[in-house]
């Protein structure tokens, strides 16, 4: 871990200085081992392009998202309460992260709350970088031509509308981009979202990221694009499920631009 330089906000204000921007690892980027790597990856790209920026580090706790959605309204607006203390404490003004949850309740849940913050999820700042040129694709690498299907995030899709920065993310590996049935405003839930990731599955006759998996499986694409830690885990227990783990990859857009990079 040497190599990967992440300072923290309390870091930079002991020196009087302040970041650009704050990366908001979550819940999911700092315990999850997949998911870990897709916090690496971000780092990586964060520090190969120059941005200053910071995380909170052990002063970041959970948004209280997941409280929220499963009724506990009094934990979140005590976790919110907290979080929005420290950020306006330290002054933050611009915030990303690679979490469709912690992004939905950051950007439009937290203003109410007196946290008012200008909060883009890590498939928008990767869209400016490229658009940019500060991250340039060498003609996509390893991924031209290759076949990518891409999976909505319930809360980065419908619920923020964003649906063409993860695309173009893609389209700038040169890889082939397929979309599966139901994209886009259709696109199928992967089951995890309003804390169902937290509790077991109610009777019926099929898994809903089974379901979705295999409309991934159906475009033949190599890859399964995410951007969100919920949807990486559904997607990857459906790849299992379907036992193509050795032939389907499901990687996050922060871990396909590192890869074509060569900062993997």
């Amino acid at each position: 871990m040497s190599e990967i330089q992440i300072p923290t906000v309390a870091d930079l204000a002991a020196k009087g200085e302040k970041p650009e921007v704050l990366f908001w690892v979550g819940c999911a980027g700092s315990y999850d081992d997949r998911y870990k790597s897709v916090t690496k990856a971000f780092v990586k790209i964060l520090n190969k392009v120059g941005v200053k920026f910071a995380v909170l580090g052990p002063e970041e706790t959970c948004t209280g998202d997941p409280a929220r959605r499963a009724g506990n309204e009094f934990l979140f607006q005590m976790q919110a309460m907290s979080n929005i203390q420290v950020l306006n404490g330290y002054e933050i003004k611009k915030i990303v992260t690679a979490c469709p949850h912690c992004f939905n309740t950051l950007k439009n849940e937290y203003p109410e709350l007196g946290g008012n913050y200008d909060v883009i999820h890590h498939s928008q700042f990767l869209q400016e970088l490229i658009n940019d040129g500060k991250v340039e694709l060498k003609g996509g690498g390893e991924f031209k031509g290759r076949k990518i299907t891409y999976h909505d995030s319930c809360f980065l899709g419908r619920a923020n509308n964003v649906y063409s920065a993860p695309r173009a993310v893609l389209e700038a590996l040169d890889a082939e981009l397929v979309e599966m049935k139901r994209c886009k405003t259709k696109g199928l839930c992967c089951g995890a979202g309003g804390a169902q990731m937290f509790k077991d599955a109610e009777p019926g006759n099929k898994e809903v990221n089974v379901e979705r998996t295999e409309e991934a499986l159906e475009t033949k694409a190599d890859t399964i694009a995410v951007a969100c830690p919920f949807c990486m885990t559904m997607m990857s227990d459906g790849v299992k499920n379907k036992e193509k783990e050795s032939s389907v990859k499901v990687k996050d857009l922060a871990e396909l631009i590192a890869e074509s990079e060569g900062l993997d």
